[in-house]
């Protein structure tokens, strides 16, 4: 018999509890975004090659996205607040770990355990919220906090990075973990209330795990390293072959298994389905935004990394203050799907417009009403999450949030992957055509913008044609009562 989670438990301790899962994410999200500003002087340092020196990057992004969906449902059969702590612990220590790091190869190993903390920990906050906030209101207000986090997290990450590194040494961008990491467990401890899960005997599919998690790992790695080795490479080629065949291999095991590591129920849902493969295309151009636009702004502009973290920060501030105080009165009041559609048509104005900027942008009038439009992704994210776990029962919930994870970081990659390679490319070309280094960039990163705009069309069409008003599900929490929007 499941103890989930108390849905009832007073004001103050679920407020409480979502700041505590909050500054988790924060904290993740902080991780991934802090290390590209410190990248230089760690190769400086320890003597990355350059080839090497992407490992920085990938042993977190690699055991963050391949075990997300099995910590997810290790939550739900272990129990959320007991994983959630043994995340934050193991990511906490990999972090003075890292740190502490005299040489390339442990610091790649500190990094891989910092991706396994983080994925046991970020998997089932989600879940954790979903099943804390049961009113549709409430709920829709606690996921617009969460998303203001992983804004500000993002941001922090560039100014922060920048502050540390020049003022202290890059050990420090890990070491700040250690207080934050300590204050959350110690926090933690009255604040989530205890579950004990359904136990491990509820899914005993160890085939299953196998796949998954070795599938979902050798796909992202497979992605992260295309812009070395190109898509049609036989590297590329092959193991993403094998990747496919390990996750198809996986998805006939939970149809066939009695006690299947996920349940394909979870996909029948229209809106869920649907959410989870907007949240693909959405954060594919999202993401490699942020990553093309600062290289823009270095590259070309001549902006220093503390100049481009700050330059940024509009950015981040518009997301948050929609996320915060604009995205769940407008659910509450139209509909998660009629707020997502209206962020998703400020998003591609955006990326419209970032494909007519010029080579001696300025940034007043060609950057900021860009970084002013980017607050559609702060009616996009909150609306996403509460359409993604819409239909989760609350013995799924875990798994529910483990997904919605893992499909934000596989499409967080492959964006990157994708449009990195794509820029790549039309910059050689131009180059060849006799352009000279800053007109070659500014034309590949056109390219980039250009088809992340055509992702966000294609995530409006979905939008569109797909989601539907979310319709009660036999033991889920309960969903908004107004009509649907996200």
């Amino acid at each position: 018999m499941t103890n989930a989670l108390p849905s009832l438990s007073p004001l103050r301790s679920r407020w409480a509890a979502l700041g505590v899962l909050s500054a988790t994410m924060l904290m993740t999200i902080l991780d991934g975004s802090i290390v590209t500003v410190a990248a230089p002087a760690i190769q400086d340092d320890l003597g990355f090659t350059p080839a090497g020196l992407s490992w920085i990057m990938n042993a977190y992004l690699i055991p963050l996205g391949g075990l997300l969906l099995l910590a997810g449902r290790l939550g739900d059969l272990v129990g959320r607040r007991t994983l959630f702590l043994a995340g934050n612990a193991v990511f906490t220590a990999a972090s003075v770990l890292a740190g502490a790091a005299t040489t390339s190869g442990l610091l790649i190993a500190a990094r891989f355990l910092q991706g396994v903390g983080s994925a046991l920990s970020s998997a089932v906050v989600l879940g954790i919220i979903v099943t804390l906030f049961t009113d549709p209101r409430e709920r829709t207000r606690a996921i617009g906090v969460f998303s203001f986090t992983g804004a500000a997290g993002a941001s922090i990450g560039q100014v922060l990075g920048g502050v540390l590194t020049d003022a202290l040494s890059w050990h420090w961008i890990f070491l700040i973990n250690l207080p934050i990491g300590l204050a959350v467990m110690l926090l933690a401890l009255p604040a989530l209330p205890r579950d004990r899960g359904i136990g491990l005997s509820a899914c005993a599919d160890i085939a299953g795990a196998v796949l998954v998690t070795s599938g979902l790992m050798l796909g992202i790695y497979t992605v992260v390293k295309v812009e070395r080795y190109g898509w049609l490479s036989g590297h590329t080629l092959g193991l993403g072959a094998v990747s496919v065949l390990l996750l198809a291999g996986f998805a006939v095991r939970q149809a066939r298994a009695a006690t299947p590591l996920m349940p394909l129920r979870i996909l029948r849902s229209r809106n869920v389905s649907g959410a989870y493969l907007v949240q693909l295309l959405t954060l594919s151009a999202m993401f490699s935004f942020q990553v093309i636009v600062a290289l823009f702004m270095q590259q070309v502009l001549g902006y220093s990394a503390l100049g481009t973290g700050l330059a940024m920060l509009p950015a981040a501030v518009s997301i948050g203050a929609v996320s915060l105080l604009v995205s769940a009165r407008l659910s509450n009041r139209f509909g998660e799907r009629f707020v997502l559609v209206a962020g998703l048509v400020l998003l591609i104005g955006a990326m419209a417009w970032l494909t007519t900027v010029p080579v001696d942008a300025n940034y007043v009038t060609d950057l900021l009403p860009v970084f002013v439009l980017i607050a559609g992704g702060g009616l996009v994210l909150p609306s996403l999450t509460g359409l993604g776990m819409s239909s989760a029962r609350p013995e799924d919930a875990g798994l529910a949030s483990g997904l919605f994870n893992t499909v934000q970081q596989v499409g967080m990659a492959l964006g990157v992957a994708v449009m990195t390679t794509l820029a790549a490319s039309r910059v050689e070309s131009l180059r060849a055509d006799g352009r000279d280094t800053a007109a070659a960039l500014t034309g590949g990163y056109h390219l980039a913008f250009t088809v992340s705009a055509g992702l966000l069309v294609a995530a409006l069409a979905v939008s569109l044609l797909v989601l539907r008003r979310p319709a009660p599900v036999a033991g889920a929490a309960p969903v908004e009562s107004v009509p649907t929007a996200v």
